[in-house]
């Protein structure tokens, strides 16, 4: 027998509250309230949105922390196509911020409006620490960023670095928007099945199963993204979604070689390329003590 029913999967499919969206304004409006009142920035373009469980909605646990990106607009970073050069797109460049100021100057906007007790800087953000009128948020100072195609077009999205000196590229709103659109493409069972599958990463942390620490939130949902929509829209019971999604994500990542163009849900990274935390051997590893964790056969 199943060590979960399908009961269990029902329940950890909803989100963590009604609420998230709230929380999720809420704190933006918090942020961005301080960030005004901060001479310095005040006179920068920048945009401030949500990212991360709480904007995709795959949120699962009720003290989890807000992720809010601050973008930096006024100047970008870009990535031209072999052989082209600024000129070749009229890009006309002009001394920017640098990302290490700009992040000391969100960090101390935010000292001045929380205090410091409230504030804490860490290698890739500036969180915010809870509050009876808040919930805990982290801030992640980035810069716009472009990635340009041979033809002169290109995709947005952002680029920080952390403090540990680690380049970090990301898309976060292609992210926010596949999801959304492959929510509606499966009856609104991808999001559903990304919280059981997160769910179910914390049970066996909480059970005190070993799996490999580069299993994050983030490479399960890219991994439930990964599964095909047949999977969600052919299947009568969570219990079976679940079951056949492993099987198929399992049997995808015996070797690299079939899973290799697999993207993260924005498709505009791959998602076992060079320098990730995780590996195609420890996902495939992490599958098969999860089938195991849950008493399949």
């Amino acid at each position: 027998m199943a060590k979960f029913s399908e009961a269990n999967y029902d329940a950890w499919r909803k989100p963590a509250s009604d609420h998230e969206e709230g929380k999720l304004e809420a704190a933006r409006v918090l942020v961005r309230n301080a960030i005004q009142k901060n001479a310095a920035l005040s006179k920068l373009d920048y945009e401030i949105f949500g990212q991360g469980s709480y904007a995709n909605d795959t949120n699962v646990r009720l003290n989890s922390d807000i992720d809010l990106n601050m973008m930096y607009t006024g100047e970008a970073y870009f990535t031209l196509p072999a052989g082209k050069t600024e000129e070749d797109f009229n890009i006309k460049l002009s001394d920017i911020v640098k990302f290490s100021d700009y992040k000391s100057m969100v960090e101390q906007a935010l000292v001045d409006a929380f205090s410091r007790p409230f504030i804490k800087r860490e290698n890739k953000c500036i969180r915010i620490l809870a509050a009876p009128n808040r919930v805990e948020c982290d801030v992640v100072p980035t810069f716009i960023y472009r990635r340009y195609s041979q033809d002169g077009s290109y995709v947005t999205g952002v680029k920080f670095f952390s403090d540990a000196t680690q380049v970090i590229e990301g898309f976060p709103k292609q992210h926010t928007s596949n999801a959304i659109t492959k929510n509606k493409n499966t009856n609104r069972s991808f999001k559903r099945t990304v919280r059981i599958f997160k769910q179910l990463r914390y049970k066996m942390k909480d059970d005190r199963v070993a799996f490999p620490y580069s299993i994050t939130s983030f490479l399960i949902e890219c991994l439930i993204w990964n599964v095909p929509n047949n999977i969600f829209t052919g299947s009568a019971t969570w219990s079976e979604i679940v079951r056949k999604s492993i099987v198929h994500l399992y049997n995808q990542t015996k070797v690299k070689e079939t899973c290799k163009e697999w993207g993260e849900v924005s498709e505009l990274l791959y998602l076992f390329h060079p320098g990730r935390k995780w590996t195609v051997e420890d996902v495939n590893s992490y599958l098969v003590t999860l089938w195991n964790y849950l008493e399949l056969d």
